[in-house]
């Protein structure tokens, strides 16, 4: 028997909770791989045509804006029509937008490009709504680990998503150098038809499907943990996209004249290991004991002094940004990978997708946010005027977080 039929054998034997796991856990990573890439041809390609880091940022405003009308309305979909149809929905949109962006160069203008983006942000996010939500339906609500399964399941579907979107930072800057924006766009598009092909086949039917039909207004949570803790998520991304976005890859190539496969390549080493810090946040959060609210005040706390501390360190000396960052991405992502956990612990176990799509709806009002304060703010005032406000953004999850309820453990 050859390797890949004693590979597929074995997954034949799985659980088919964890088969499903698999096939949901692949699907968002084939996803993840082409919007990293897609978002890094997008900042590298229409600043080398010379659009301003402003007009940059402008870009992704329908991405970001579409994202935050998705995740309220996707997560009420995902409870009608079931999870997989949002998520194979989401594969389907993805490829659209691609192929909006396969058209000759001249046609390229900014309100096309910013359609194709509207489309790729409802994509997005309908795929990481729907996999984080069947986690939750997916997990074993029996075993008396139920708790620390669902973190480490989260964990590490989170975690490997973000170091394969640090791969699609890299794999966006190489293709632009080797194939160009339009051959790069071509091959994405190719390998999300056959993942949507596998998705079709083989996703379960219905999964997270409620029995009765919510109605929309139940998308608007009336849970205060979930209203507080999507607060603090809404600061705690604007406080990353503030200056990572557009500030930080601008900056390397004006500044210190990198190239495209150099700034791609910083982009994706942090993004990957910051995946990988994620999937260790449970043994990381293990280590602060205490009440839920407690641990989250701490992480954040700990997480706002770095881009302070970096505003007031010589930004011409490369060397010390370069470690600021690797250093903020440690801290980010046990903040993200923590809160993932609890929002999915939050969540009702009737309506899951509603509770997690109105906690991504704060996530992505903050990379909205974010987004456009990177290009405005450094465009006015420089890099080290982003820092200081990812700052404050930070203090300010913090104290949101101080408003979780009391009891929870840890």
């Amino acid at each position: 028997m050859s390797e890949a039929g004693g590979i597929a054998g074995r997954i034949r034997t799985l659980p088919f909770e964890v088969r499903q796991y698999l096939l949901i856990t692949g699907n968002y990573w084939a996803f993840t791989l082409t919007d990293g890439a897609l978002r890094m041809l997008v900042v590298l390609h229409f600043h080398q045509l010379g659009y301003s880091p402003l007009e940059v940022a402008m870009l992704f405003l329908f991405y970001e804006a579409f994202g935050v009308v998705t995740n309220l309305v996707g997560g009420w979909l995902g409870a009608r029509l079931g999870l997989n149809r949002t998520m194979n929905l989401g594969l389907g949109l993805q490829i659209v937008a691609l192929a909006m962006l396969m058209v000759p160069a001249t046609a390229l203008t900014v309100p096309w490009v910013m359609a194709a983006q509207a489309l790729s942000g409802v994509a997005k996010d309908l795929n990481k709504m729907s996999a984080k939500s069947a986690v939750r339906v997916l997990v074993p609500k029996n075993s008396p680990s139920a708790g620390s399964a669902l973190y480490r399941w989260v964990a590490i579907l989170t975690g490997s998503k973000n170091a394969l979107k640090g791969a699609g930072f890299f794999l966006g800057g190489m293709l632009l150098s080797v194939v160009g924006f339009r051959g790069a766009v071509i091959v994405m598009a190719a390998m999300l038809i056959a993942v949507l092909a596998l998705s079709l086949l083989r996703l379960k039917a219905d999964l997270g499907r409620q029995n009765r039909k919510p109605k929309f207004r139940e998308v608007f949570s009336s849970s205060r943990a979930v209203n507080v803790l999507s607060a603090a998520r809404l600061c705690l991304f604007a406080s990353r996209d503030v200056w990572f976005v557009v500030a930080l890859p601008v900056f390397l190539y004006d500044q210190h004249g990198w190239s495209h496969w150099t700034v791609g390549g910083l982009l994706a080493i942090w993004v990957i290991g910051y995946g990988g810090v994620q999937t260790q946040a449970p043994r990381l959060t293990g280590l602060v004991k205490g009440e839920a609210r407690g641990v989250t005040v701490f992480w954040a706390l700990a997480l706002a002094g770095l881009p302070a501390l970096l505003a007031l360190l010589p930004l011409a000396e490369v060397g010390w940004l370069v470690a600021g960052l690797l250093a903020f991405g440690v801290l980010f992502a046990v903040n993200s990978s923590w809160h993932s956990y609890l929002i999915v612990h939050y969540a009702r176990a009737d309506g899951v997708s509603m509770d997690v799509g109105f906690y991504y709806m704060a996530n992505a009002m903050g990379r909205l946010a974010g987004t456009l304060l990177s290009g405005w703010v450094y465009q006015a005032f420089g890099l080290a005027a982003c820092l200081w406000i990812s700052s404050a953004l930070v203090v300010a999850s913090s104290l949101m977080a101080l408003a979780l309820p009391r009891g929870a453990r840890a």
